[in-house]
């Protein structure tokens, strides 16, 4: 039997060009700058230290802007969620921490941390954070 996610909660956020500061989109549509310092990608870098959860927010923090593609790293509230949209390019969604539900195409994915799950070119797809959650996704253009 199939899962199916009916809706996800309708947010939006900005992917940053600069490694600091992290932007966030509130669900009142406000936008603010975590002004805490984010680490630079020197050396040995924790997952979970490149960007911090915000209350009631999604924080993205691009951390590779090339032509051939992206890496940002995403913290949501538990609750927060992307409405279903599509991309032209592949993508991955790397879990860092806590638990979200991806659908593809309609089709529900419950992903953990530790999870890898591919988000493929021009098929619409929505996420949903089940916990706090975090992810790193890297999107490949060429």
């Amino acid at each position: 039997m199939e899962d199916r996610t009916d809706h996800v909660n309708e947010k939006s956020f900005l992917f940053t060009d600069t490694l600091r500061p992290c932007h966030t989109r509130r669900a009142g549509g406000s936008m603010s700058t975590d002004r805490k310092d984010a680490p630079d990608l020197e050396g040995v870098t924790g997952l979970t230290d490149l960007v911090q959860y915000q209350a009631g927010a999604i924080v993205s923090r691009t951390l590779i802007k090339k032509p051939a593609g992206t890496v940002t790293a995403f913290a949501f509230d538990a609750g927060e969620g992307l409405s279903e949209h599509t991309a032209p390019f592949d993508a991955l969604a790397l879990v860092v921490e806590g638990e979200s539900e991806i659908s593809i195409s309609g089709r529900a994915h419950r992903v953990a941390a530790g999870h890898l799950l591919k988000l493929p070119a021009g098929q619409p797809h929505a996420l949903k954070a089940l916990t706090r959650f975090k992810m790193l996704l890297v999107m490949v253009k060429s």
